[in-house]
Parts: C-alpha cells; sequence; structure tokens
C-alpha cells in the first residue's frame, strides 16, 4: 500500500463526513493505492456511526476506537502505529487543511525529505480564515518557547497536516510519550535528534471556529509538555 491517512476524532459527528467524502474523493481521482484510518478517541457522540455510513468500494476505511477519550497524541500514535502505507499522513477531522495540499508533500518526499509538515506561519496570504487574534499570539509565544527550550528550529509546530516516509514515523512514533496536543513538538524534536531531513512548507488553512483546544488548560498543559520534554530527552 502506497499511503495511509489517519484522521483523529473526537465528538467529530458533524464535521468528519465532509472530511471524509473529500480524502476519499481526492484519492479516487489520482488513483492512488490507499487506507483511511479513523482514530475515534472514544467519542461521545455519533462519530462511529457517521464514519460507518460513509460509501467507499475502492479505499478501505478503517475505524480504530480508543476505550476512552486519551487525547490526540495517544489516538494519531494508534493510528501511525496500525498504518501500512509507505507514506503516513494526519490530518486533522475539521478539514482546516485541504488534502489537495497532500501532492506537493508527495513531491518533497520524493526529493529525500523523511517528513514534510505544513506550516501557518510561513505566509500569511494562504490562511483563509484567521484565528482569533487571543490564538495567533498564544500560538506565537508557544513557538517562541519551543524555540527557546528544545532549540526546534520550526516556526510552526502545531498545523495539524504532516507527512512522514513509513520508517521515519515508526521509528518516532514508537518512543512518543506525549499524548496531547503538544505530541507534535515531541516527534519533531525527535525526528530533529535522529537528523531526519524535515521540510516546513506553507499551506492553505482555515480556523475553524468549533476548536478543541482549551485556552486556558491545555496551553498550560503545552507549555508544561516543552518542560517534561526537556528533562525526559537530555538527560539520556
Amino acid at each position: 500500500m502506497y499511503l495511509s491517512i489517519v484522521v483523529p476524532a473526537y465528538n467529530e459527528e458533524l464535521r468528519i463526513k465532509k472530511t471524509i467524502d473529500l480524502i476519499l474523493k481526492y484519492l479516487l481521482e489520482k488513483d492512488v493505492d490507499a487506507e483511511i484510518i479513523v482514530v475515534n478517541d472514544g467519542s461521545k457522540d455519533r462519530t462511529v456511526f457517521v464514519v460507518q455510513e460513509i460509501n467507499s468500494f475502492k479505499i478501505p476505511i478503517k475505524i480504530l476506537n480508543q476505550p476512552k477519550n486519551l487525547g490526540k497524541g495517544a489516538a494519531v500514535r494508534r493510528g501511525v502505529m496500525e498504518a501500512q502505507g509507505e507514506l503516513i499522513l494526519f490530518t486533522d477531522a475539521d478539514w482546516s487543511t485541504p488534502i489537495e495540499e497532500l501532492e506537493d508533500f508527495i513531491r518533497f518526499i520524493n526529493k529525500g525529505y523523511d517528513i514534510v509538515i505544513g506550516s501557518r506561519a510561513l505566509d500569511n496570504s494562504l490562511i483563509m480564515g484567521r484565528q482569533p487574534f487571543y490564538r495567533e499570539y498564544s500560538g506565537k509565544i508557544f513557538n517562541l518557547f519551543v524555540r527557546l527550550i528544545l532549540s526546534l528550529n520550526i516556526k510552526d509546530t502545531q498545523c495539524g497536516f504532516k507527512l512522514f516516509k513509513k520508517e521515519t514515523a515508526k521509528e518516532i512514533f514508537l518512543k512518543q510519550k506525549i499524548t496531547g496536543f503538544a505530541f507534535d513538538v515531541e516527534i519533531l524534536f525527535l525526528a530533529q535528534r535522529k537528523n531526519k531531513k524535515i521540510l516546513e512548507k506553507p499551506v492553505k488553512w482555515s480556523h475553524c471556529e468549533k476548536s478543541k483546544v482549551n485556552m486556558l488548560f491545555d496551553s498550560m498543559k503545552m507549555f508544561l509538555s516543552l518542560i517534561y520534554i526537556r528533562w525526559l530527552y537530555f538527560c539520556e
């Protein structure tokens, strides 16, 4: 199998069908040998039933159910570890980055990169729907701390559109410890330590009003996660 697309989902019954339908349409038009893996992270709504009702004859859709809400990092990790494709993409269920961006990502993988990640920080003209100003500034502050604490030279670690070579993904996610929203930082930090070739690429992106990130609680957890990552790996 050439491509696996991992979609973490928590209470996404209103958005998941549109996202999966658009992914299926793209894969069928490009005639890609692929699978879609939806990881249901303990949803309390009809997310699973909505996905089960999607008609897909050529592209298999696999649903993995977490026993409870374990966090986005845990959901993506499970999907990646069960993926069969030679390339593994994870993308958010809200379709904030259109699947058509994948074509350029694959081109750069074929040029020798191990990981290609979407970025909202490199070209503002591609941002089709902006976040509220307080979210934008908190994101910039967070990425400043990422660079200061972990020396990770990435301008936007949190965009939920990332493509990996299979062997790179399996190697990195096997070591992943963070289960929450800061997992992106950990996997990129691990990749940098292992001298993987990472390309940060500007992508089209639209803000979704129904964000799952709690500005106060999750922001504090993400900052503490940076301290934990530094302690965990710099003590090795």
